[in-house]
């Protein structure tokens, strides 16, 4: 097979279909220190302002090697938005949200009817036309954004939206809903915008936090409805050990899964969504890229290309200190896999 270009490939994989090599990106965070650094563009003021994230994103692709473009930094564009109020964070802690629209209850729900034009929405769109600009079309960007369970959680308070998951599981429903509709809305601006593929990062939704039941009656059929509003490539990603709800996860209509390395049995993972989705993942942010070395890192692209990996990547987003160094092994790890 001919090289592919790069977003061929990462289409491709993600689809399931034939690639030259497995594809090597980051779909989830990917700033760091030394990036901010090298660029000039620096947390907290790339997150707003559109020509620093454009440029710090750009970087993950230029300097590190990535074979796409990732950005925004953070899950709090969209919950800004909605009404959440934002801590932006400092050059190495990405924003958080404190305080809550929603958090006496649901009577008042409204959603925006300018979303496009509120809070950093612009600058994401407005980074959009710079990084397509820079890269052309043969360089894939992907816009990552929160998921619908988190930022019912967001819109709600975390403590509310798992005490109405059992006590009042109407107004649950209610606002999981609302944050759906706003998800959608959202992921289309952003595909308008030139996007290829979007990465939904959706924590909230782990089984470490939410019931598989809940998970498979509730948020299950949220996830399919924001997939089946949202016209491109869509990844999904989860934190934590994922293995007790991935069947159902296979079921939500996203092409690309993100796995972390929590996920032990990658091989058994792969039978499962075999057939609905691809695994992309999962090599370890916090002990393998920020805290290992590049040959530890070349190490676990190895073992998850021999376990059925689709597209390597970190398994959660990259921690602003982890070295440029081991950021670059990922692709140095999948050249020698391939060599």
């Amino acid at each position: 097979m001919s090289e592919l270009t790069q977003k061929t490939r990462l289409t491709n994989a993600l689809k399931g279909e034939s690639v030259d090599k497995a594809p090597v990106a980051s779909v989830t965070q990917t700033a760091t220190v030394e990036l901010m650094e090298m660029t000039g563009a620096s947390w907290p003021e790339a997150h707003s302002d559109a020509s620093k994230m454009a440029k710090l994103a750009l970087a993950s692709h230029t300097e590190a090697g990535l074979e796409a473009v990732r950005y925004p930094f953070c899950l709090t564009v969209l919950a800004e938005a909605m009404g959440c109020e934002v801590n932006m964070g400092t050059q190495n802690r990405q924003p958080s949200i404190t305080e809550h629209p929603y958090k006496k209850g649901i009577d008042d729900l409204k959603m925006p009817d300018n979303l496009a034009e509120l809070g950093r929405i612009p600058a994401v769109v407005e980074a959009t036309g710079i990084v397509r600009d820079s890269v052309g079309e043969d360089v894939p960007i992907i816009a990552g954004m929160e998921g619908p369970v988190t930022l019912a959680s967001d819109l709600a308070s975390v403590k509310k939206f798992m005490k109405w998951s059992i006590k009042k599981p109407d107004d649950f429903k209610t606002i999981l809903d609302f944050a759906t509709d706003a998800c959608i809305e959202y992921a289309n601006i952003l595909l308008d915008s030139g996007v290829d593929m979007i990465c939904v990062a959706d924590p909230v939704a782990s089984p470490d936090l939410m019931n598989p039941a809940t998970f498979n009656d509730t948020l299950k059929p949220c996830l399919a409805k924001f997939a089946e509003a949202v016209d491109c490539i869509k990844i999904l990603h989860v934190c934590g050990n994922v293995t007790p709800v991935l069947d159902m996860m296979g079921d939500c209509k996203f092409e690309g899964l993100s796995i972390e390395e929590k996920v032990k049995d990658v091989k058994e993972a792969k039978k499962t969504v075999e057939g609905r989705a691809t695994l992309v993942g999962n090599v370890s942010s916090p002990f393998t890229i920020l805290s290992g070395t590049p040959d530890k890192v070349k190490e676990e692209v190895k073992k998850a290309l021999d376990d059925g990996i689709s597209v390597v990547a970190p398994g959660c987003g990259i921690a602003p200190n982890s070295p440029l160094e081991n950021v670059k092994a990922l692709v140095e790890g999948r050249d020698e896999y391939f060599s």
